[in-house]
């Protein structure tokens, strides 16, 4: 086998294994996003729709290596065929991945799980469609066309099930109401879908003619806790100072203290950190869009729940119970806790922009 022939099997093989990679990732989403609906876990729905991001960063992997491939190779022929269908799957599996994070949001909205009749149809409907799932990534990592080939009669019949449970959903005493609710909602999900299209358009229009890429989206991300007056006050100040770039953050609490805990702030003061401008805020003095600007919500006392009745859709929630606040003014319990911290948001920040994030 000569250089070039070693190169392309060496490319060919690191980009198969990045789309097991995400494959492995999608199919865990769903999963885990169908677990959280089926039990109310909010917990879990809410760790499925921040695990989003490194599907993403996939997505983002597999497209820069196959256009890296059509740069080296030139592929012609069966490689051409492979990698244009490995940057469609790409897309799709992507687009999985976002699906899951919509049905983790409902979860995390709903205030108990699905039952009766419409658990059960649910249940029977996600086994089937994991199982196609996991077959269709099957069929494609290992080029099985007969494995395909199956899993399209599946599907096939599944859509025919489905609707089958539409007829029986719509066969009861409020079958108008409930058929109102779902065209409603159908044709809201659709003009969603055409809008998030003619922007990526115009982000694809902007790139082709000027070579200006689509902007990285800041994160909002905001820290809670009783008072404001120590926990989310240091973890604010960890974030803005560890990682600015990544995030806009700010604190807030049940209740607001009379002024910062005076010993975190002799702390501080001594890791060359000011919080003579430092404010503090109650939640209830925030409206409810700047709630539901918020990327992330971190509790650092506390059940989320106990702090807000109701999370916004677009929000992902964070429990960090952090235990006690020191009582005196012993560095060495700061300094455990400025770590605790530190080393939470900088998993939190990695999950979220990936390794490196700052």
């Amino acid at each position: 086998m000569s250089h070039l022939d070693e190169r392309l099997e060496h490319d060919l093989n690191n980009i198969h294994d990045r789309v097991v990679k995400m494959g492995t990732q999608v199919q865990q989403a769903v999963k885990n996003a169908v677990n959280a609906l089926q039990t109310g876990n909010a917990k879990l729905a809410y760790a499925t729709v921040l695990n989003d991001n490194p599907i993403n960063r996939s997505m983002r992997e597999i497209d820069k290596t196959c256009h890296r491939f059509f740069a080296i190779h030139i592929p012609s022929g069966g490689h051409l065929r492979l990698l244009s269908s490995v940057i469609r799957a790409n897309i799709e599996l992507e687009r999985i991945g976002d699906y899951a994070v919509t049905i983790a949001r409902e979860a995390a909205q709903l205030s108990q799980p699905p039952s009766g009749n419409l658990g059960r149809e649910l249940d029977r409907i996600a086994g089937e469609t994991m199982r196609m799932l996991q077959q269709a990534i099957k069929a494609f990592t290992e080029l099985d066309a007969d494995i395909a080939k199956i899993t399209m009669v599946m599907a096939d019949e599944f859509e025919h099930n489905l609707d089958g449970v539409y007829t029986r959903m719509m066969a009861n005493d409020e079958q108008a109401r409930v058929r109102e609710i779902l065209a409603t909602f159908v044709v809201f999900n659709q003009l969603k879908r055409i809008a998030d299209q003619a922007k990526n358009l115009c982000e694809d229009t902007v790139f082709a003619v000027i070579g200006e890429q689509k902007a990285r989206k800041s994160l909002n991300i905001i820290f809670i806790d009783e008072d404001n007056s120590c926990f989310s006050q240091l973890a604010e100040a960890i974030a803005r100072k560890n990682h600015p770039q990544t995030g806009n953050y700010r604190s807030a609490g049940r209740i607001p203290a009379e002024a910062i805990n005076p010993n975190l702030v002799s702390f501080m003061e001594n890791r060359g950190i000011d919080f003579s401008q430092a404010q503090l805020t109650a939640l209830d003095q925030l409206t409810a869009k700047e709630i539901s600007d918020q990327h992330v919500i971190v509790s650092l006392q506390g059940s989320i729940s106990s702090y807000l009745p109701q999370i916004p859709f677009h929000t992902s929630g964070i429990e960090w119970g952090l235990g006690e606040i020191p009582r005196d003014e012993d560095s060495h319990e700061f300094e455990l806790l400025y770590r605790e911290i530190a080393i939470l948001i900088k998993d939190l920040m990695e999950l979220l922009r990936g390794e490196g994030a700052n």
